[in-house]
């Protein structure tokens, strides 16, 4: 199944939407992130397995291929690990789709699966609040 979550990223001083499709099929078990990531965007992957895995989500034993978009554009920084990590939900329908049409997702998660902040982000809030686990609870 196919999710698409927005997100964004800091380019000089102004904010670029960047799209995060997450896709899960068939083949040998792997996260395969394209579309210009910097390396805390590779790393990520691990990162997100990890919160996955501790927050009570079940990470699919399938390929999973993270397109961001646009292609031509760097993405750098922790801030896509939650867009990542809610793709990844809402393409195993762990989570509904639907409720992230209009939602621009930011942030970094910890092995634990709570919020952190990140600093090469927007600016970000006091105190993240979010949670792999509160999602979870919210969503039901």
């Amino acid at each position: 199944m196919l999710a698409r979550i927005w997100s964004a990223s800091v380019v000089g001083i102004d904010a670029v939407k960047v799209g995060v499709e997450v896709d899960i099929a068939g083949g040998l078990p792997g996260i395969v992130v394209v579309g210009l990531p910097g390396t805390e965007v590779q790393e990520s992957r691990e990162r997100v397995k990890a919160a996955l895995k501790n927050a009570g989500y079940v990470v699919p034993m399938r390929k999973i291929v993270i397109n961001l978009t646009p292609a031509d554009l760097r993405k750098e920084g922790p801030s896509f690990d939650l867009p990542i990590s809610i793709g990844i939900l809402a393409a195993s329908e762990q989570v509904s789709p639907t409720l992230l049409d209009d939602t621009l997702l930011l942030g970094e998660v910890s092995l634990d699966g709570s919020g952190r902040k990140s600093s090469r982000a927007l600016p970000p809030p006091e105190n993240p609040s979010f949670s792999l686990t509160t999602i979870r609870w919210s969503w039901g």
